[in-house]
């Protein structure tokens, strides 16, 4: 990998990969710090890229040593460990990186790749220096108790660290609650049950006392659990605490029940949720088939993105529509939704609607004349689509005495969150937070964790906070819903149009300026026909 001109507060440093240094003794950062001081107003985030041969463009993730360029590095203890020193190749490759985008043809340039996730040789703390910070923020979702433990027994089992500390009811705790302890013994079950044992809350986010309670406490690892909004305050976090020349790793696991999350593959939980989401539809299914032109209506999460109802759809087999934010629906006319609800109990006798909570918003604001609010974390509150649908079905039927329906409304929004995480979560879970803890160890920071087309990687904070994952309704996993529950497409040609519009990937200029990729000469000696598109 060739050399990149890191761009960051407080100067410009050039590294290849982090510097190694002689054994030392290192002291706690925190206590040679100034008193702390209030934040500034932070500018964007520079990007730190590197160029290669045939468009190679690495979007990397800061480390202790872009502002601290002295600090010292030591040798992993893991290749001491019992159950790691036997494995072959353990730690990860310096130059391994994890490509974006894998479906490439072979004219097209190799694209932006991030940083593996991984132990690596050498380390930036020393087990008995590090005081850690875990906080759960935003909404409940399966897994966060098995992130929480294994952060815990990852950190205490694998490199030795003793001095873990979790932050109580989500942001806010960092300046309002006391801490609370720790241990591999007091987390042994937890993963055992839903929600968070830290508890967790929404908005609470001042940086500058979140910042002060980190340096008061002498805390270098902060390990935040939440979802995209969760992030964008972690990416703060991080810039303050750069800026204040901290020694101290911010690390962001992407938490969100609705997978929208961008460039990671899915977010833990996810699975979880489309399990028991089956539940639900299971039941809709047997009020529906057991009744006179029976209909089961069944809410499931999905706000901006309406992955649960798609993937729970394709499981059970038993739906006949499926609604989500990214697909626009109407009522009535010709191609309705109402039309084919009718069509289908002539047909079938019965039907099961999926609905995600933020379909058909904008139809339920205008049929009500709601005006747009906000919750603590910024996001619109929702009006119940599954309640409105239920009225607006009632209502077309009510027209039609001799067509008399029973209709079933089902709403396990919330009792899908609160359960704990399934085999597969709790396997993700663990592998997020090993990656995570290597990662800090490792001195980077500023990054959140998670798999890109199956391979762990360390993505920077404004990659998965810049948009929202949705479901593509332009592609063939969107095709394969409607062919399963034969349900009209409801789209306009001008619907697709700005579809396939919003999923052009924005192209990273090679250019002069602050976020230039930087190339070696020496990388590309022998291969000039591969750098032709790169230039």
């Amino acid at each position: 990998m060739e050399t990149a001109t890191v761009v960051v507060a407080p100067a410009p440093v050039a590294i290849t990969q982090p510097p190694q240094h002689k054994l030392m003794e290192l002291k706690p950062s925190f206590a040679a710090v100034a008193k702390p001081s209030p934040a500034r107003k932070a500018k964007p985030a520079k990007k730190k890229l590197a160029g290669g041969c045939g468009g190679y463009v690495l979007e990397d993730v800061p480390h202790l040593t872009d502002y601290l360029p002295e600090h010292k590095s030591y040798p992993n203890p893991l290749q001491d460990h019992p159950a790691y020193s036997v494995v072959k190749q353990y730690f990860v490759n310096p130059d391994d990186t994890v490509a974006k985008k894998i479906v490439v043809h072979k004219s097209s340039a190799r694209g932006t790749h991030f940083r593996r996730a991984g132990p690596r040789q050498r380390v930036y703390f020393q087990p008995d220096e590090v005081t850690a910070a875990i906080v759960t923020c935003g909404g409940l979702c399966p897994g966060l108790n098995t992130v929480i433990r294994e952060l815990v027994c990852g950190l205490h089992d694998m490199y030795g660290v003793t001095s873990i500390y979790g932050i109580e009811g989500g942001y806010k705790g960092f300046y309002a609650r006391n801490t609370v302890e720790l241990t591999p013994r007091s987390v042994n079950d937890i993963h055992k049950r839903g929600g968070t044992v830290l508890g967790t809350s929404r908005g609470g986010q001042d940086t500058a006392k979140i910042v002060d309670s980190i340096q008061d406490r002498g805390v270098n690892q902060v390990y935040i659990i939440g979802g995209d909004g969760t992030q964008k305050g972690a990416a703060s976090i991080h810039e303050e605490v750069q800026r204040r020349g901290l020694k101290c790793a911010v690390v962001g696991v992407p938490k969100t029940i609705d997978n929208d999350i961008a460039v990671i593959d899915k977010s833990f939980g996810f699975d979880t949720a489309v399990e028991e989401a089956q539940r639900a539809i299971n039941a809709a299914h047997v009020e529906a088939e057991s009744a006179e032109n029976g209909i089961g209506v069944v809410k499931l999460m999905g706000r901006n993105s309406g992955f649960i109802a798609m993937y729970a759809t394709l499981a059970s087999r038993d739906v006949d529509c499926c609604l989500i934010p990214e697909s626009p629906f109407y009522l009535d006319g010709k191609g309705g939704l109402l039309e084919f609800v009718e069509k289908r109990l002539r047909d079938n006798g019965h039907m099961v609607i999926v609905v995600a909570e933020g379909a058909g918003q904008d139809l339920i604001a205008k049929s009500m004349n709601f005006a747009d609010t906000h919750d603590a974390s910024g996001n619109k509150v929702l009006l119940d689509v599954g309640l409105w649908l239920s009225h607006k079905i009632k209502e077309h039927f009510k027209k039609k005495p001799s067509f008399p329906i029973t209709l079933k409304y089902i709403d396990p929004t919330y009792m899908i969150r609160a359960v704990p995480s399934n085999a597969s979560d709790n396997v993700y879970c663990t592998l997020l937070a090993h990656s995570a803890l290597h990662g800090a160890m490792a001195g980077y920071t500023g990054f959140t964790v998670a798999p890109v087309n199956g391979r762990h990687a360390y993505i920077p904070f404004y990659r998965i906070t810049e948009k929202q994952n949705k479901v593509v309704i332009t592609d063939r996993m969107w095709a394969r819903v409607l062919c399963s529950t034969n349900q009209p497409c409801f789209l306009t040609h001008e619907d697709v149009e700005g579809a396939a519009l919003d999923e052009e990937e924005p192209h990273i200029p090679l250019v002069e300026g602050e976020n230039a990729l930087v190339r070696n000469p020496s990388m590309c000696s022998g291969n000039a026909h591969l750098c032709s598109g790169a230039a």
